[in-house]
């Protein structure tokens, strides 16, 4: 299992671009391969990576169905192979018991 974080912004669509974002997270929620977690900056994901690349190439081609002629795409994977199902909210949690 691998966590990643996505970020997907679309250039030359205006100052807002939480359209975009929405239909980039409407793949998300039709699909249950991958759990994932809205933040301000970056949407965590968590599955096995080959649906995270899936799951992202979609993302990308929702954005561009919602007007978008450019996609510059953010990801940073955490592939562990030392533990077994490490969760987003573990390595959370795991941090905020030291602070």
């Amino acid at each position: 299992m691998a966590i990643a974080a996505v970020s997907l912004s679309p250039l030359g669509v205006g100052l807002s671009v939480s359209e975009y974002v929405a239909a980039a997270l409407r793949v998300l929620e039709d699909q249950d391969r991958v759990r994932w977690q809205l933040d301000s900056m970056f949407t965590t994901l968590e599955g096995e990576p080959e649906d995270l690349f899936a799951v992202i190439r979609a993302m990308q081609e929702a954005v561009f169905a919602a007007g978008a002629q450019r996609v510059g795409t953010v990801i940073k994977i955490d592939d562990r192979r030392d533990r077994s199902a490490v969760r987003m909210e573990d390595k959370v949690a795991s941090v905020r018991a030291k602070i």
